[in-house]
This record gives C-alpha cells, sequence and structure tokens, in this order.
C-alpha cells in the first residue's frame, strides 16, 4: 500500500524555536555538516604527523585531488591555494550536505506536521548567501590582488569620459570619437554590475533547483512504491550531489581567477 506522499514547499518548515529564532528543518541539516566539519577538522589537526596515518593520507588524497582541479581553471597553484579556502569551504559544504540529504530519516521523520530534516540546499536562503560569499570574495581577492581603483575601474569609467573631453584640443572629430568610445565603456562597466548581480541569481538557482528537485522525486517515489525501487534514485542523487558542489566551487574560481586578473590593455599600459 503506498504511504502518504509528503512533498517539500519552497520554503522551509519551521521544526522548533529558541526564543524569536525560528530553527527550520534545513537549518538542522546544514548545522549537522558544519558539526561534521569541526570534528573532522579536529581530528585531522591532532593526526597530523610527519608519517601519515590512513587519515591523514585520505585526506591528502582528495585534497591533492581537488587541488588539481582548481589549478586547471587558476593556471597557479599559488592561486589556488590563496582561494581554497573560500572554494574548498564551498564544495565540501555543499557536499556534504547534500549527501547528508539522503540519510535515513530525511523527508519521512515528523515533528508535528513538519519534517524534521531536508536538505540543506533546498533552502534558496542558504543558496543565495553562499552565492553572495561566492561574488563578494572575488571583488575582495581583486581588491588585494589588484589594488581598489584598478578593479573598481572596470564597472565603474566616469573617469574615461572626464579624459575624453580632453581630445577636443586636437580637433571635434577626435574629440566626438573620444567621447562616443568613453559612453560604450561606461556601458560596458553598468552591463558588468549587472552581470555580478546575475552570477548571484543563476549560482543560487541552479543550486536551489537541481537539489530541491531532487528531494521532490525521491519523496514522491519513496510514497508511491516499495522501498528498494527509490535506491537507484539516491544512488543518482550522490553524483547530482557531487556534480553540483563541482559546478558551484569551479564557478566560483573562475569568478575569483577572472576578478584577481589584470584589466585588458592595463600590462601593456
Amino acid at each position: 500500500m503506498a504511504g502518504e506522499i509528503h512533498i517539500p514547499t519552497l520554503a522551509p518548515e519551521v521544526v522548533f524555536q529558541i526564543g524569536n529564532i525560528n530553527i527550520t528543518n534545513t537549518m538542522i541539516n546544514a548545522w549537522m555538516a558544519i558539526v561534521i566539519f569541526l570534528v573532522l577538522g579536529i581530528m585531522i589537526k591532532r593526526a597530523v604527523k610527519l608519517r601519515p596515518g590512513k587519515l591523514q593520507n585520505t585526506c591528502e588524497f582528495f585534497l591533492e585531488g581537488v587541488l588539481g582541479y582548481f589549478d586547471q581553471v587558476t593556471g597557479d597553484r599559488k592561486k589556488t591555494i590563496k582561494f581554497l579556502p573560500v572554494v574548498g569551504s564551498i564544495f565540501f559544504f555543499i557536499l556534504l550536505s547534500n549527501w547528508l540529504g539522503l540519510l535515513p530519516g530525511t523527508g519521512s521523520i515528523s515533528v508535528g506536521h513538519n519534517m524534521l530534516l531536508r536538505p540543506a540546499n533546498t533552502d534558496l536562503n542558504l543558496t543565495v548567501v553562499m552565492a553572495l560569499v561566492a561574488v563578494i570574495s572575488s571583488h575582495v581577492y581583486a581588491f588585494m590582488a589588484i589594488g581598489v581603483f584598478t578593479h573598481l575601474g572596470k564597472f565603474i569609467q566616469i573617469g574615461t569620459i572626464v579624459k575624453s573631453f580632453k581630445e577636443f584640443k586636437n580637433g571635434i572629430g577626435a574629440g566626438l570619437i573620444a567621447v562616443f568610445t568613453a559612453i560604450i565603456e561606461f556601458a560596458v562597466g553598468l552591463i558588468e554590475i549587472i552581470s555580478e548581480v546575475a552570477k548571484v541569481v543563476s549560482l543560487s538557482l541552479r543550486l536551489f533547483g537541481n537539489i530541491f528537485a531532487g528531494e521532490v522525486l525521491i519523496s514522491v517515489i519513496s510514497a508511491l512504491v516499495a522501498a528498494l525501487v527509490p535506491t537507484p534514485f539516491m544512488l543518482l542523487e550522490l553524483l547530482v550531489g557531487l556534480i553540483q558542489a563541482t559546478v558551484f566551487a569551479m564557478l566560483t574560481i573562475v569568478y575569483l581567477t577572472v576578478a584577481t586578473s589584470m584589466p585588458h590593455g592595463s600590462e601593456e599600459h
């Protein structure tokens, strides 16, 4: 007999409250991932030796694999290591939080009328925050790498318009061309600003949409058919979780790499 179908809602469900703070089921899964990382980090720190044990060897194996993939984007191991705290944290958090969403009881254990556990990345608030961290970090790294004014010059081209008027001393034609070029560059800067907003929207919605769709699919199939039938779909979700973590992390490191590169033509200047 088919069980009751519980379709996850777009908004996370409140499980309980601490004072005026609502604790949702996605927050529980997110904090589970954070606690696991904290415990694992303490264990690795205590296990680090000149002659590594199994835990250290395993962690170094995964770290070298991640660094190798990131090097393909940055082209520089120094840059990769510099970006690793942000990109690596995002990658492993998304990966673990996605996989925790497949734990037994997720989507089936309820407190009152609400589910106790739900994949953290089915909360749009969380995916938007991670996207903001990725995009804002790219600008912070750019400020440190190429300078505040150089980086802002990729977006705000008011100085170019002011300088273009000086070209009128070389003739009306030269002045008009310079002003027209400066206006185009200013418009391109505005488009670049819009693209930064688009990065946040695309990153957050892509991750949220894929993980939420997978959770709905598993919930429906689990309620309609026997326990063994959803297993292939859960294995597929393991792969999807890895792919989504990889895509998010790789796009983040692309943004970081592009942002910390000098503007076109500045090297020659």
